[in-house]
């Protein structure tokens, strides 16, 4: 147990940590490309994605992890990715973002959490339990995208590494516009660490490294599998009701470390303050939280299980939820501030 708390904490704060100061968020990344037709976040998930692909596949051949075989469950993925990423919207961030966040004092990011944990915990083991089984028990065959093609996952890594790394160098290539900087308070690995804005492809690199490493760090406490936040975020909730401890895994401990780790980042940084939002937008995010939660446990994962992990071991669910969870997101920005406004520009041009 103590090996399990230390590896799942430890591996939790570098990750809190690195989000925090690197800002690194999937729901703004998804609703800046429509937004404001901004796609560098975005391409850093898949910087995330391309770096943890060829380090889990190492990982594999040498035999220190291995992978499960368990179909693709497309109808709950497509449903459940839908639904998550209209969530993401609602809530203000995706399943990271709320634990991130919470970590920095945002009550709505709190509200969001809980809703989320409630959500996830209704669909894995309560009422929803029924319907959540029913959307995944409709599965393919074939788990990954190189076993239908019948080809080696190298090819698959090596594509997409050569992709991402050519549209990296294209985006650092463009000229960079004059951004203001006041004068540092700290000097040194102080300054780089809590002062000092990150890139987007740095913190993407981090990540990705912090996702390899999750994978023999977990699987020496007997969990084979990396970087997951649904499962773990449900059997907290459900633990604390039950007081089964056997829901408790390296999992647990790492969303309770992300939390830490984003605190200890916000603290250090100077951006840690308790904010109260609005009622409507508390409203939003609680109905968010569960929205997420829900869709996160019928899809098989959120944005970090299926978005970054699933994809990087190119598994169909993994790639097949980004497009669901990119499509939720559009249709959520667009209703609750694309239509809004156009709406206020019309009534503008009108009076």
């Amino acid at each position: 147990m103590l090996q399990m708390i230390v590896l799942g904490i430890i591996c939790g704060l570098l990750l809190g940590f690195v989000l925090q100061r690197g800002r690194f968020c999937v729901v703004g990344a998804y609703r800046d490309l429509i937004l404001a037709k901004d796609g560098r976040m975005f391409l850093a998930t898949f910087v995330v994605i391309a770096i943890q692909s060829i380090g889990v596949y190492a990982l594999n051949d040498t035999g220190v992890i291995q992978f499960g075989n368990d179909g693709f469950p497309w109808l709950g993925t497509i449903v459940g990715g839908f639904i998550f990423g209209i969530g993401m919207v609602l809530a203000g961030g995706c399943a990271t973002g709320t634990w991130y966040r919470a970590g920095e004092g945002m009550i709505g990011s709190w509200v969001a959490l809980f809703g989320y944990m409630l959500g996830a915990a209704m669909t894995k083991y309560g009422v929803w339990k029924v319907a959540g089984d029913n959307l995944l028990s409709y599965r393919t065959n074939d788990t990954y995208i190189h076993e239908t093609l019948n080809v080696s996952p190298w090819v698959l890594v090596i594509i997409v590494t050569l992709l991402v790394g050519i549209l990296v160098i294209r985006e650092l290539r463009k000229p960079k516009l004059p951004i203001f900087k006041m004068k540092p308070k700290k000097t040194g690995l102080a300054h780089i660490l809590f002062e000092k804005r990150w890139h987007p492809f740095v913190t993407a690199l981090l990540v990705g490294l912090i996702a390899i490493m999750a994978w023999p760090l977990s699987a020496m406490t007997g969990r084979m599998f990396g970087l997951g936040i649904t499962a773990p975020s449900a059997n907290i909730l459900t633990f604390l009701i039950t007081g089964d401890d056997a829901l408790i895994d390296w999992g647990t401990f790492l969303v309770v470390g992300i939390f830490l780790g984003s605190f200890i980042a916000a603290k250090g940084s100077g951006e840690f303050r308790w904010r109260l939002p609005d009622m409507k937008t508390l409203r939003n995010n609680a109905i968010g939280g569960v929205t997420m939660g829900f869709g996160a446990s019928v899809a098989g994962g959120c944005t970090i299980g299926n978005g970054l992990v699933n994809s990087a071991l190119f598994a169909w669910q993994g790639w097949v939820a980004i497009i669901f969870f990119l499509l939720g997101t559009w249709v959520a920005t667009y209703f609750t501030i694309i239509r809004k406004q156009k709406e206020a520009a019309a009534a503008s041009k009108a009076a």
